[in-house]
């Protein structure tokens, strides 16, 4: 059974090339979010598996929508997705409880070890 996915960006191009990584891992892409609050609506609605995350979204950004999920669910396995000009943020969200970090612009390898990582199956 594959596992489930939600993609978290404001990017639609960003969305679609984490979206296709995973796809062809195996995964199966339950739902996208474009910022903050829709990430959080759809992590409650779908309960997927893990999520992909971007920090800095307009709106309601990733900080945001992490302490939400993490509230909601503290098992929850997060992978932040975010340019590595955001250091600070990036630590902040690690130490707030995201599985690992992925850097923009990343090798779609780099994404499917790391979330293979995060849920514990190497073999993803």
């Amino acid at each position: 059974m594959p596992k489930n996915v939600l993609v978290v960006d404001d990017s639609m191009l960003m969305r679609k090339m984490v979206s296709d990584a995973l796809l062809d891992a195996g995964w199966l892409v339950v739902g996208e979010a474009a910022n903050g609050q829709e990430a959080v609506e759809q992590y409650m609605k779908k309960r997927p598996d893990a999520v992909t995350l971007d920090i800095v979204m307009p709106g309601t950004n990733g900080m945001y929508a992490l302490d939400r999920i993490l509230q909601f669910d503290p098992s929850a396995k997060v992978v932040v997705v975010s340019a590595l000009n955001q250091t600070r943020l990036i630590s902040e969200a690690i130490r707030k409880g995201a599985q690992d970090f992925i850097a923009k612009p990343f090798l779609p390898e780099q994404l499917q070890h790391t979330m293979s990582l995060c849920m514990g199956d190497a073999d993803c």
